[in-house]
């Protein structure tokens, strides 16, 4: 296959008039007596194709670019934004963010305060090989269908599968002379089985490869995820829909890194946002029971986790040169031996805390203002932990769970209930066969203080999602969540079918 290596900034990004666009938007914030301006030239491009069964369904490529201006004027926010990418656009929208500020000013209880960052100058490329919006789509689809051909022909009824491959290019400039330029690339693979029974009951197993910030060799070549995992789908799929219903109680939880990123991010990653955490954030999914007069006292869960945030990790999906704001990516702690200890900071809500901000800006399009979104958020393993069969050995009565499907957490990141693809039970330290219709449920202090053991880096895997939502209006991000399998004890889990009846 030709795409060619690329590990530099696209020259026709690089071609467009991005220095000129920011000294024209510069000068007209600068001359408002902007206290903080801001130039962002963002481009986006979205490629996705999706099969089901034998065939192609359908195939799209959208490429999204504009330029945005935000200015803090006499305390106030303003920003604008447009598709046009001449001076005379750049300058006139410059001008809308100043007059937004103007309209705001009249609201603002608090002005407004950015904690200071150093002037930043350079460029950035994410870690990947292939970029995966240049390979042909009937390349992607024939390699689709191969693996939807796999899934039938193992006695699927039905297989779907698709891959969203996504490249960002972002410019940034500012009045204190920051100007960084950066590109990165995701993609997110999946395929689905379906099955049915002799009765009529239908069931569909996911594959449980994660969304990746790397490029097309991330599914080529034979030891790709998906293409060690994909022949066996169908035949799990049908494990699956006759394996016995699950018995309600309380069980130690082994939980897969495919299914715990999700716990992670629901229950720890959005709870300690901190503009969640302080009540500005609270329309979309609420507000956090973690408040900040607690920090650094607060038992968030065993000894045994430690969480970092970072925006440095090589595939990580949030991870980036630098952020909206113009601060360089890092890595600080957030959960320290069981204890809550850090936050996820923007510069305004840095200042808040007489803080640096750990450069937790972003903003998913050139049309959207950044706000603060979350990092790669991962929980640490242990160093020497066992791998996951060492894990199942040390269990007596439980389930081992893999592969995210449903959940639900109430408006203060507290109570939760979770499902996922596969639960095998667990007796005597053996696998004992599958079950289905298993939910498991909590609150975030009692659950974390359950977690009893750590696999070790053999069990460490970098998963996470394409689409984390947050704003109004909504914007999407990626994020990564790195974990190893854990012991959960004593987790009460639920019927899902009874429950549902």
């Amino acid at each position: 296959m030709g795409v060619p290596s690329n590990r530099e900034v696209d020259a026709d990004f690089l071609d467009l008039p991005l220095d000129a666009l920011a000294d024209a938007a510069l000068q007209v914030a600068r001359s408002a007596g902007a206290a903080y301006a801001a130039v962002r030239v963002q481009r986006v491009r979205d490629v996705v194709v999706r099969v089901r069964d034998r065939a192609v369904e359908g195939t799209s490529d959208e490429t999204d670019t504009g330029l945005s201006v935000r200015v803090v004027v006499d305390g106030a926010w303003g920003f604008a934004a447009t598709g046009g990418l001449t001076t005379t656009s750049a300058a006139a929208t410059a001008a809308l963010a100043v007059r937004s500020a103007a309209v705001a000013r009249r609201l603002v209880r608090r002005p407004v305060e950015l904690a200071p960052v150093a002037v930043q100058q350079g460029s950035w490329v994410s870690g990947y090989d292939l970029d995966p919006t240049l390979v042909p789509s009937d390349e992607q689809a024939g390699l689709l269908l191969g693996w939807t051909g796999l899934v039938l022909d193992g006695g699927a009824t039905h297989a779907d599968a698709y891959v969203m491959s996504v490249k960002e290019q972002k410019f940034y400039a500012d009045l204190a002379g920051s100007r960084t330029v950066q590109q990165r690339v995701r993609m997110h693979p999946e395929v689905t089985a379906v099955v049915s029974g002799d009765e009529g009951d239908v069931d569909t197993l996911r594959s449980l490869a994660p969304p990746v910030g790397r490029g097309w060799e991330y599914l080529a070549g034979p030891d790709a995820p998906l293409a060690r995992e994909v022949p066996g789908l169908a035949e799990a799929a049908r494990e699956k829909l006759a394996a016995p219903s699950v018995t309600p109680g309380r069980y130690d939880l082994v939980i897969d890194p495919s299914q715990l990123w999700l716990t992670i991010h629901e229950s720890v990653a959005h709870a300690t946002e901190l503009d969640r955490a302080l009540g500005y954030e609270a329309a979309y999914a609420g507000t956090s029971f973690a408040t900040p007069d607690q920090l650094g006292t607060r038992r968030y869960g065993s000894e045994k986790m430690t969480v970092t945030g970072d925006r440095v990790v090589e595939h990580g999906l949030s991870t980036v040169g630098w952020d909206d704001e113009g601060v360089p990516a890092q890595t600080w702690d957030i959960v320290r031996d069981g204890v809550h200890v850090g936050y996820q900071l923007d510069r305004a809500m840095a200042a808040e805390r007489g803080e640096g901000s750990n450069g937790c800006a972003y903003a998913d399009t050139a049309v959207h203002a950044p706000l603060q979104r979350m990092p790669n958020v991962s929980l640490a393993a242990d160093p020497d932990g066992p791998d996951l069969d060492g894990l199942v050995a040390g269990v007596e009565d439980g389930i081992l769970v893999l592969g995210d499907r449903s959940w639900s957490i109430d408006m203060q990141r507290y109570n939760f209930q979770f499902t996922g693809q596969q639960f095998h039970r667990i007796k005597g330290g053996r696998l004992a066969g599958m079950l289905r219709d298993v939910a498991y449920q909590g609150s975030t202090p009692q659950f974390w203080a359950g977690l009893s053991a750590l696999g070790g880096p053999s069990t460490f895997s970098l998963q996470g999602a394409l689409n984390c939502g947050k704003g109004q209006p909504g914007q999407a991000a990626p994020v990564s969540h790195g974990c190893p399998a854990v012991v959960v004890s004593q987790v009460a889990v639920l019927n899902t079918e009874e429950e549902g009846a």
